[in-house]
């Protein structure tokens, strides 16, 4: 990953991985992502009931205001405090405030509580160190009966060489976050998903690593 055109040395690609690389890049007048809901999100979850989602690691708030429109009362989850103040923000704009919450809360570290969701949802959290496995072991345990687990990441590929080698580690398979999931989960999907991306004015062919898995106990 590069920013503003600097290629980054891996000590600052290790830095992004860390909550004040993310309260910096929020910290800018402007918008860092489209503010569109992602394309798996709409392909999966369109068509269920509506009821509580966590969205985790949601940025400005994107998904959070799209499931919030379909009828869902969501909870955003993210480790940048500048992120889920300008995601607030844009949830206020949207006229969905009283839909959502905000959660200020570490993927690598969180811990569900008790607390539980029809939906977790999690897009492009990529954590370093093949961190992902654990990742999905915990955002399961906030899964509730009959609830669905949905993560999306990228997926390895030539289109990614540029990056460091850190973050082209944090890349995964949705096969390989399946280890995380207990016993009493049904995979519905696993798999590589092609997309067209424009990224800095690059188009680029790229897969979505997408997990979708419901809870029946």
């Amino acid at each position: 990953m590069s920013r503003h055109g600097h290629q980054l040395t891996e000590h600052e690609a290790a830095a992004m991985f860390e909550p004040p690389s993310w309260d910096e890049r929020y910290s800018g007048p402007e918008q860092v992502f489209s503010g569109k809901p992602n394309t798996q999100l709409v392909a999966e979850v369109t068509g269920l009931m509506p009821g509580t989602a966590l969205d985790v690691g949601c940025g400005e708030g994107g998904d959070v205001i799209w499931l919030a429109r379909q009828g869902w009362t969501v909870t955003g989850a993210d480790f940048s405090t500048n992120g889920l103040v300008r995601a607030a923000r844009h949830a206020e704009q949207a006229g969905v405030a009283e839909r959502v919450d905000w959660w200020r809360v570490d993927a690598r570290t969180f811990a569900a509580g008790g607390r539980t969701y029809d939906l977790v949802s999690s897009h492009f959290l990529h954590p370093p160190d093949g961190g992902m496995l654990g990742v999905a072991r915990r955002l399961a345990e906030a899964v509730a009966h009959s609830g669905h687990l949905l993560i999306v990441g990228h997926a390895p590929s030539d289109a990614f060489t540029h990056l460091t080698a850190s973050h082209r580690k944090a890349m995964f398979l949705a096969e390989e976050l399946l280890a995380g999931l207990p016993d009493d989960f049904d995979v519905l999907v696993a798999e590589q998903r092609p997309r067209t991306m424009t990224r800095d004015g690059v188009t680029m062919d790229v897969h979505d690593s997408t997990l979708l898995a419901r809870r029946t106990s």
